[in-house]
């Protein structure tokens, strides 16, 4: 039910996940890329505090996903 409204808008989608999360594992991302094929995965060296341990990268991951997909509107 949660993923039904993602099948239908396909929206822009940028995710970022901490391979080594024991919680919310990496079969979870590819649920959301099966969902929105055009999702971009970015599978990152961490755990469950994928943003405490990688925050710099993610926000250049998420700086260059807007420049390409909000900006280019």
């Amino acid at each position: 039910m949660l993923h039904r409204p993602f099948r239908k808008h396909q929206p822009p989608t940028l995710i970022t996940w901490g391979k080594n999360d024991g919680i919310f594992t990496v079969e979870g991302a590819e649920l959301f890329k099966r969902d929105i094929p055009s999702a971009e995965l970015h599978l990152l060296d961490t755990g469950h505090f994928a943003l405490e341990e990688e925050v710099d990268r993610i926000g250049s991951l998420m700086h260059e996903f807007l420049d390409r997909t909000i900006n280019k509107k």
